[in-house]
């Protein structure tokens, strides 16, 4: 019977290391090789670093938030902690919109991949899936949820085990590949033959910046980690680190790899040629067995990731409740698990949902990227605020030159989802909008919080300024916006938006008196 239990203090640095990995290495290094490459051409190598300074900005951040307040569903208490019930509610919103859709793309993937050998598992000329399809992504979720169901060693266990695998096929494709390297494809048509927009395209549409966010799993479980004050630092810096490395090595094992006549006509069909990058370029060199080994790890490797945000997300739901701006069932944890399973209920009812409607692993991408930078970005704010509002809280890993690093990772993030254009811009951002306004008329309606809403809306009016800011430069910029505003102004547009917020929010955060930075889950 499930009861007010406690989180269980049981994953060591291995166990997290390999979350922070295992989340990283999903669907992204099976798919982004050949749309990097389409997009940016050999300069796509660049954006793979760019992602990975990004998130590696964004990872020292939490690493202060998570050393500090190791806490479950940590990545939207945070912004409560910091502004308040109306920022806390619009980060759990977003983020439950981007884990559980997140645990649905990698289902998504496997099955693409799986239909290099099983074809009636995916439409003809068409990335849907059948019926057979369907169901057989409803299986794997299947299996994700009775995984998470018992206990997160048992779930840390098995994701090791996965992490292994995951890492063995990426490092013998870049050998093979290197071994058919040509380096005068890496010039062909000039290193960046559709210039730095292409390199800057590519970081969100291309999937870099998905293939990297990886990130907020770890601090999602802060609460069962042991020793978290030192472990969450060294798994987040760890996991960045190795991911960045890999990535690019696969990029340029990638580019060099391929048979040259190939690039007669240029880089921008090389994305429908190589569908399934790894795959199609062993099978074009006739590795046919290296081939098998890569459709094997492209149903395991995004297995793996889809099953660690099966484990997040109701973290996230958790710590969404916790705040008391969610249904309070979902504080729920069972006694003898340490698991919140009402929230695992809800997660795979969401990764079973968003399975419908998006078919395939492209259609989703760009609207996941976008939610789950979002989810990151307040973290920067979140931490001048608190350095601002409570500078005597123990800070176990304390950011140096934070004064520069905090506003240089919010204005990357808020690139990244410039970048993702403004089809997925106008939708997420301005559903977060309406929301905020559905919010406050709910809270006004009720006496008890009439005069505490006033206060909300005036720490988190930065956030909505925020989104709508972006969103106008969107609809102005060259991201699939009106190109009123030429590149390179509108990306230094929204550069300049992003400082100008930064600051805003930094000072606007919940005075100490008004803060509620609560208690360790397992107290």
């Amino acid at each position: 019977m499930a009861g007010q239990g406690r989180f269980h203090r049981q994953l060591s640095l291995t166990d997290l290391t390999f979350i922070g990995l295992g989340s990283i290495f999903g669907s992204g290094w099976l798919f982004a090789a050949s749309k990097v490459a389409a997009i940016a051409g050999p300069a796509g190598t660049v954006s793979w670093l760019i992602g990975g300074a990004a998130v590696f900005l964004l990872g020292l951040v939490y690493c202060e938030l998570g050393a500090a307040l190791p806490r479950a569903g940590g990545v939207v208490r945070y912004p409560m902690y910091s502004h308040g019930a109306l920022l806390g509610y619009l980060m759990g919103l977003i983020t439950l919109i981007a884990f559980s859709s997140l645990i649905a793309i990698e289902t998504v993937a496997c099955r693409q991949y799986a239909s290099a050998w099983f074809p009636t598992l995916t439409q003809v000329h068409s990335d849907r899936p059948t019926l057979q399809g369907w169901l057989v992504q409803l299986a794997i979720l299947g299996v994700f949820f009775v995984l998470n169901y018992y206990s997160v060693k048992t779930f840390a266990k098995v994701n090791n085990v996965i992490s292994v695998f995951k890492f063995v096929v990426p490092m013998l494709v870049i050998v093979m590949l290197f071994v058919f390297f040509k380096p005068g494809n890496l010039t062909v048509h000039g290193f960046a033959p559709f210039g730095f927009a292409g390199v800057e395209g590519a970081v969100s549409a291309g999937g870099v910046i998905f293939a990297y966010l990886g990130l907020t799993p770890i601090v999602s479980v802060a609460s069962e980690v042991r020793d978290p004050q030192r472990t969450i630092p060294i798994a987040l810096i760890l996991s960045v680190l190795l991911s960045t490395i890999i990535y690019v090595l696969l990029q340029f094992a990638f580019l060099g790899g391929l048979p040259s006549d190939l690039l007669t006509h240029g880089w921008g069909d090389i994305g429908n040629q190589f569908a399934l990058p790894y795959h199609d370029i062993a099978l074009a060199l006739g590795l046919g067995w290296l081939a098998f080994l890569v459709v094997c790890d492209a149903v395991i490797s995004p297995s793996g990731t889809g099953n660690i945000y099966m484990n997040a997300t109701p973290r996230v739901v958790y710590g969404w409740a916790r705040g008391g701006t969610f249904f309070k069932l979902f504080t729920r944890i069972d006694e003898r698990s340490g698991i919140p399973r009402p929230g695992l209920w809800l997660t795979f009812a969401l990764a079973v949902f968003w399975t419908l409607p998006f078919p395939s692993w492209s259609a989703m991408i760009g609207v996941v990227s976008a939610a789950l930078v979002l989810s990151y970005a307040v973290a920067p704010v979140t931490v001048a605020a608190l350095r601002r509002n409570v500078p005597e809280l123990p800070r176990p890993f304390l950011v140096r030159g934070f004064v520069v690093l905090g506003p240089l990772s919010f204005i990357v993030a808020a690139l990244i989802v410039y970048w993702s254009g403004w089809v997925t811009v106008s939708w997420l951002l301005g559903l977060q909008i309406v929301l905020f306004f559905v919010y406050v008329g709910w809270r006004r309606r009720s006496p008890a919080h009439r005069d505490g809403v006033a206060k909300e809306v005036r720490s988190s009016l930065w956030l909505i300024a925020f989104y709508a800011l972006i969103m106008l430069a969107s609809w102005l910029g060259t991201f699939g916006g009106r190109h009123i505003v030429g590149h390179p102004w509108d990306s230094l547009l929204v550069v300049a938006i992003a400082l100008v917020i930064y600051y805003w929010g930094a000072n606007t955060g919940m005075p100490a008196s008004m803060l509620a930075l609560g208690t360790a889950d397992d107290d």
